[in-house]
Protein backbone atom coordinates (compact mmCIF):
# COMPACT_ATOMS: atom_id res chain seq x y z
CA UNK A 1 0.00 0.00 0.00
CA UNK A 2 1.53 3.09 -0.88
CA UNK A 3 1.05 6.42 1.95
CA UNK A 4 0.40 9.41 0.29
CA UNK A 5 2.40 12.21 1.40
CA UNK A 6 1.05 14.83 3.45
CA UNK A 7 1.61 18.74 3.20
CA UNK A 8 3.79 19.98 5.74
CA UNK A 9 3.91 16.59 7.40
CA UNK A 10 7.78 16.96 8.02
CA UNK A 11 8.08 19.96 9.21
CA UNK A 12 5.26 19.30 11.84
CA UNK A 13 7.64 16.70 12.94
CA UNK A 14 10.77 18.76 13.11
CA UNK A 15 8.83 21.28 15.16
CA UNK A 16 7.55 18.98 17.70
CA UNK A 17 8.93 18.56 21.12
CA UNK A 18 8.13 15.31 21.36
CA UNK A 19 10.29 14.07 18.03
CA UNK A 20 14.00 13.47 19.08
CA UNK A 21 16.24 15.13 16.95
CA UNK A 22 19.11 14.93 15.77
CA UNK A 23 19.56 10.49 17.48
CA UNK A 24 22.99 10.40 17.51
CA UNK A 25 23.94 13.17 19.53
CA UNK A 26 22.31 11.02 22.34
CA UNK A 27 24.12 7.78 22.04
CA UNK A 28 24.78 6.72 25.26
CA UNK A 29 22.85 8.87 27.32
CA UNK A 30 19.34 8.49 26.24
CA UNK A 31 18.47 7.56 30.08
CA UNK A 32 19.75 10.60 31.31
CA UNK A 33 19.24 13.01 28.45
CA UNK A 34 16.05 12.07 27.20
CA UNK A 35 14.31 10.07 30.03
CA UNK A 36 15.50 11.07 33.06
CA UNK A 37 14.57 8.94 35.97
CA UNK A 38 13.89 6.06 34.22
CA UNK A 39 14.73 2.22 35.08
CA UNK A 40 14.28 1.04 31.49
CA UNK A 41 14.52 1.76 28.08
CA UNK A 42 12.20 0.35 25.39
CA UNK A 43 12.13 0.95 21.39
CA UNK A 44 9.37 0.31 19.42
CA UNK A 45 10.52 0.10 15.53
CA UNK A 46 7.38 0.94 13.55
CA UNK A 47 5.53 2.41 15.59
CA UNK A 48 2.80 3.70 13.07
CA UNK A 49 0.47 5.76 15.16
CA UNK A 50 1.82 4.87 18.61
CA UNK A 51 -1.05 3.52 20.25
CA UNK A 52 0.97 0.66 21.47
CA UNK A 53 3.66 2.51 23.10
CA UNK A 54 0.92 5.48 24.53
CA UNK A 55 -0.66 2.68 26.02
CA UNK A 56 2.65 0.93 27.73
CA UNK A 57 3.90 4.75 28.87
CA UNK A 58 0.79 5.41 30.95
CA UNK A 59 0.79 1.74 32.41
CA UNK A 60 4.32 2.07 33.26
CA UNK A 61 5.97 5.33 34.46
CA UNK A 62 9.07 4.30 35.03
CA UNK A 63 10.03 2.83 31.61
CA UNK A 64 11.08 5.58 28.59
CA UNK A 65 9.59 4.52 25.48
CA UNK A 66 10.84 5.70 21.69
CA UNK A 67 8.69 4.80 19.11
CA UNK A 68 10.98 4.87 15.41
CA UNK A 69 8.93 5.66 12.94
CA UNK A 70 10.67 6.01 8.98
CA UNK A 71 7.45 7.64 7.62
CA UNK A 72 6.85 11.40 7.89
CA UNK A 73 2.76 10.37 6.75
CA UNK A 74 2.70 7.76 9.76
CA UNK A 75 4.23 9.60 12.55
CA UNK A 76 2.43 12.81 11.90
CA UNK A 77 -0.69 10.77 12.97
CA UNK A 78 1.50 9.82 16.58
CA UNK A 79 2.66 13.82 17.34
CA UNK A 80 -1.04 14.84 16.15
CA UNK A 81 -2.53 12.26 18.52
CA UNK A 82 -0.45 12.07 21.63
CA UNK A 83 2.03 14.89 21.46
CA UNK A 84 -0.24 17.73 23.30
CA UNK A 85 -0.35 15.00 26.21
CA UNK A 86 3.57 15.93 27.34
CA UNK A 87 4.25 12.54 28.73
CA UNK A 88 7.57 12.50 30.19
CA UNK A 89 8.25 8.67 29.41
CA UNK A 90 7.29 8.90 25.26
CA UNK A 91 9.20 10.33 22.56
CA UNK A 92 8.92 9.23 18.47
CA UNK A 93 11.78 9.17 16.07
CA UNK A 94 12.15 9.72 12.61
CA UNK A 95 14.53 7.18 11.37
CA UNK A 96 15.41 3.99 9.41
CA UNK A 97 15.79 1.02 11.47
CA UNK A 98 19.52 0.26 9.52
CA UNK A 99 20.83 3.17 11.45
CA UNK A 100 20.12 1.78 15.02
CA UNK A 101 23.61 1.14 15.95
CA UNK A 102 24.42 4.71 15.16
CA UNK A 103 22.39 6.15 17.28
CA UNK A 104 22.11 3.62 20.44
CA UNK A 105 25.27 2.64 21.77
CA UNK A 106 26.21 -0.94 22.60
CA UNK A 107 23.75 -2.63 26.19
CA UNK A 108 22.06 1.27 25.55
CA UNK A 109 18.15 -0.60 24.85
CA UNK A 110 16.59 -3.08 27.12
CA UNK A 111 13.79 -4.29 25.06
CA UNK A 112 12.86 -4.06 21.27
CA UNK A 113 9.38 -4.31 19.89
CA UNK A 114 8.25 -5.32 16.86
CA UNK A 115 4.49 -5.41 15.74
CA UNK A 116 3.17 -6.27 12.21
CA UNK A 117 6.15 -5.34 10.44
CA UNK A 118 5.95 -5.35 6.77
CA UNK A 119 6.65 -8.95 5.72
CA UNK A 120 8.47 -8.17 2.45
CA UNK A 121 7.40 -11.23 0.92
CA UNK A 122 9.12 -11.20 -2.04
CA UNK A 123 12.04 -13.68 -1.43
CA UNK A 124 14.80 -10.81 -3.30
CA UNK A 125 13.45 -8.72 -0.55
CA UNK A 126 14.36 -11.00 2.64
CA UNK A 127 17.09 -8.49 3.84
CA UNK A 128 14.53 -5.67 4.42
CA UNK A 129 12.45 -7.98 7.12
CA UNK A 130 12.91 -6.47 10.26
CA UNK A 131 13.61 -10.27 11.76
CA UNK A 132 16.20 -10.89 9.36
CA UNK A 133 19.64 -11.91 10.14
CA UNK A 134 20.82 -8.70 9.01
CA UNK A 135 18.62 -6.59 11.37
CA UNK A 136 19.14 -8.97 14.73
CA UNK A 137 22.59 -8.43 14.17
CA UNK A 138 21.63 -4.66 14.85
CA UNK A 139 19.64 -5.55 17.50
CA UNK A 140 22.34 -7.79 19.27
CA UNK A 141 24.51 -4.73 19.72
CA UNK A 142 22.20 -2.24 21.33
CA UNK A 143 20.64 -4.75 23.78
CA UNK A 144 21.68 -4.99 27.05
CA UNK A 145 22.27 -7.83 29.23
CA UNK A 146 19.34 -10.02 29.46
CA UNK A 147 17.44 -7.67 26.53
CA UNK A 148 14.70 -9.08 24.74
CA UNK A 149 13.12 -9.09 21.48
CA UNK A 150 9.59 -8.49 21.27
CA UNK A 151 7.27 -10.14 18.04
CA UNK A 152 4.20 -10.16 16.85
CA UNK A 153 2.65 -10.76 13.53
CA UNK A 154 -0.44 -12.23 11.64
CA UNK A 155 1.64 -13.47 9.01
CA UNK A 156 2.74 -17.66 9.21
CA UNK A 157 5.25 -17.32 6.60
CA UNK A 158 6.92 -14.13 8.42
CA UNK A 159 6.83 -15.60 11.56
CA UNK A 160 8.71 -19.07 10.44
CA UNK A 161 11.12 -17.09 8.55
CA UNK A 162 11.98 -15.60 11.22
CA UNK A 163 12.31 -18.63 13.42
CA UNK A 164 15.05 -19.67 11.48
CA UNK A 165 16.59 -16.65 11.28
CA UNK A 166 16.86 -16.51 14.72
CA UNK A 167 18.29 -20.11 15.08
CA UNK A 168 20.60 -19.21 12.35
CA UNK A 169 22.26 -16.54 14.85
CA UNK A 170 21.56 -18.33 18.03
CA UNK A 171 19.12 -16.32 19.45
CA UNK A 172 17.12 -17.70 22.20
CA UNK A 173 13.55 -18.20 21.95
CA UNK A 174 12.24 -17.91 25.49
CA UNK A 175 8.32 -18.24 24.74
CA UNK A 176 6.45 -18.75 21.81
CA UNK A 177 2.90 -19.18 20.56
CA UNK A 178 0.78 -18.79 17.55
CA UNK A 179 -2.48 -18.14 18.61
CA UNK A 180 -1.29 -15.28 21.24
CA UNK A 181 -4.84 -14.21 22.13
CA UNK A 182 -6.02 -17.93 23.39
CA UNK A 183 -2.22 -18.51 25.08
CA UNK A 184 -1.21 -17.67 28.71
CA UNK A 185 1.33 -15.16 26.82
CA UNK A 186 -2.07 -12.72 26.24
CA UNK A 187 -1.93 -12.07 30.12
CA UNK A 188 -1.47 -7.84 30.07
CA UNK A 189 -1.32 -8.29 25.86
CA UNK A 190 -1.13 -5.14 24.70
CA UNK A 191 -3.17 -4.51 21.09
CA UNK A 192 -1.80 -2.49 18.23
CA UNK A 193 -4.46 -1.12 16.12
CA UNK A 194 -2.93 -3.86 13.27
CA UNK A 195 -4.24 -6.44 15.84
CA UNK A 196 -7.05 -4.91 16.85
CA UNK A 197 -7.86 -5.45 12.86
CA UNK A 198 -6.54 -8.64 11.79
CA UNK A 199 -7.75 -10.51 15.04
CA UNK A 200 -11.65 -9.00 14.27
CA UNK A 201 -11.16 -10.38 10.80
CA UNK A 202 -10.68 -13.94 12.24
CA UNK A 203 -6.49 -13.91 12.29
CA UNK A 204 -4.16 -15.70 14.61
CA UNK A 205 -1.90 -13.67 16.04
CA UNK A 206 1.62 -15.05 16.46
CA UNK A 207 4.17 -13.67 18.96
CA UNK A 208 7.97 -14.91 20.07
CA UNK A 209 9.87 -13.44 22.70
CA UNK A 210 13.74 -14.06 21.70
CA UNK A 211 17.36 -13.23 23.14
CA UNK A 212 20.40 -12.84 21.30
CA UNK A 213 23.38 -15.53 21.95
CA UNK A 214 24.79 -15.12 24.94
CA UNK A 215 22.70 -13.21 26.71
Amino acid sequence: MRLRNIPGAEETIEASPFVVQDPASFRGRWKEAIFPGVKRFYLEIGCGKGIFLHTLSERDPETGFLGIEKMSSVLLRAVEKFGAEERANLRFLRMDAENITECFAPGEVDRIYLNFSDPWPKDRHHKRRLTSREFLARYAAVLSPGGTLEFKTDNEALFDFSLEELSAVHWTVTEMTRDLHRSPMNEGNVMTEYEDRFSTLGNRILKLIAKPAGA
